[in-house]
């Protein structure tokens, strides 16, 4: 049978077995995520817990948590889901959350109660500013962008975490919102959230802590003996946060959560259209349709796993990072950045051009995410890595000899795009670059044209 040409129909549809054939076929391009071959993107705790997800997403593949009437089943999944994250952050027993898409409309969510709320008891500030630390996620950016909020950018101490005293002093009249990480995605620190909470307390503001990375990993350290500052509703102050279940909770794509402390911030995120013809129409997160496979996923991983399986899973991930890390910094030609507290950590060096090495490992097959500000390369460490830390450690010094010689300034100047593992060398304008590289990569035209 011949194969349609991109955004052409067949004309009576391709047979199953085709179908499966062109599925296993382009799954061959991906990454190489089960063997540990990339540092991110991806959290494989196993194929028990695959078989799991596939089966839950699989039995409510049609279900639409739009409508809880419809799908109570969703509704007692999403319930229990929040209720199992807000106890791992000792949210209590006011504490209330709903289930999103993923950390980004996490994100956008908190942004929007954070300014709802001030629109209806602050109406006196008309341009609602938020601080968030140098580290902190893009995706408040987009927030922002989206929701009418400044975005204040507030420089890191020298430990990588966020200045304290820079955030006070960026406080003004117009700000609504402090963000602070556990940990943030480039250097896996943990911001000062009890010195965050203490400003908040004091200038009367929301505090929202990202532990989209953190959520499920930082709890179980913390049982295992391991030394976490307070990061969670602990801290008085802290007033919601974001949890993702489909990076360290292991379920399927598309599971995030955010937690309020109390019901009242909540119901600023809800939206309400009273006069539509189709009826009251109300929706408590972006997204209208909310498919049931990553909600059933994630309720079953969670479940499945319990607190056994996610200490085993977490204990297992920090052994792996220790080995790593030793034997990264045994080089004697790297470093590690700041002082990570979990299984996330940066890579950087003073001694040979840091992209230049991501580009000789690729050639071994190894995916490193890159990163700027300083040049540095990213490494989310999960079960499958266990296996592959003497191989990749043993490439990584044959790579660091076949680098040796080159400029580690060589790479200054140079940009790293986020989660697309490359560099940009010497754009006169990052901005525009960007746009015009998003544009080319989502057009329609045959891809595997090579135009």
């Amino acid at each position: 049978m011949t194969r349609p040409e991109p955004g052409q129909f067949t004309e009576k549809g391709m047979p199953r077995e085709a179908i499966t054939a062109e599925l296993n076929k382009a799954r061959l391009e991906d990454v190489g995520w089960i063997s540990g071959q990339s540092w991110g993107l991806v959290y494989h705790a196993g194929e028990d817990v695959d078989e799991i997800i596939r089966e839950a997403y699989q039995l409510f593949a049609h279900g639409n948590g739009l409508d809880p009437r419809a799908f109570p089943s969703l509704k007692k999944f999403e319930t229990e889901v929040v209720a199992k994250t807000n106890f791992l952050l000792n949210g209590g027993s006011d504490a209330v959350g709903t289930m999103t898409s993923g950390g980004s409309e996490s994100l956008l969510m908190a942004v929007k109660s954070s300014r709802d709320q001030a629109r209806d008891l602050k109406p006196h500030i008309k341009e609602p500013e938020m601080i968030i630390p140098q580290s902190a996620h893009p995706a408040l950016d987009k927030a922002a962008h989206y929701l009418g909020v400044k975005s204040v950018r507030t420089p890191l101490d020298s430990d990588y975490r966020a200045s304290l005293d820079a955030i006070r002093e960026a406080v003004s009249d117009n700000t609504i919102l402090l963000v602070g990480s556990a940990p943030a995605y480039p250097h896996g620190v943990v911001d000062p959230i009890e010195g965050l909470g203490e400003i908040a307390l004091e200038k009367g503001l929301n505090l929202h802590v990202d532990a989209c990375l953190g959520g499920f990993v930082l709890p179980f350290l913390e049982q295992l003996g391991y030394r976490i500052p307070l990061f969670d509703f602990r801290v008085p102050g802290v007033t919601s946060m974001s949890a993702d279940l489909h990076k360290y909770g292991y379920s399927a794509k598309g599971a995030s959560t955010i937690i309020y402390r109390n019901p009242d911030l909540r119901r600023y995120q809800f939206f309400v259209v009273t006069n539509w013809p189709g009826g009251l129409f109300g929706s408590s997160t972006v997204t209208g349709t909310r498919p049931g496979g990553p909600i059933a996923a994630a309720w079953a991983v969670l479940n499945y796993l319990g607190e056994e399986g996610y200490t085993r899973l977490v204990k297992e991930a920090m052994e792996t990072t220790r080995v790593l890390q030793e034997g990264i910094k045994s080089t004697g030609k790297l470093e590690i950045l700041g002082d990570p507290v979990m299984s996330v950590f940066s890579v950087a060096s003073s001694h040979v051009d840091i992209y230049a090495l991501a580009d000789t490992m690729a050639e071994k097959g190894w995916q490193l995410g890159r990163q700027q500000l300083p040049p540095a390369l990213h490494l989310i460490v999960t079960p499958p890595h266990a296996k592959i830390g003497d191989t990749f450690l043993a490439d990584l010094q044959d790579s660091l000899h076949r680098v040796e010689g080159s400029n580690p300034e060589a790479c200054e100047g140079i940009a790293a795009m986020y989660a697309m593992m490359g560099t940009v060398c010497h754009q006169p304008d990052l901005q525009q670059f960007a746009v015009d590289y998003l544009d080319r990569t989502y057009r329609l035209e045959d891809q595997s044209s090579g135009e």
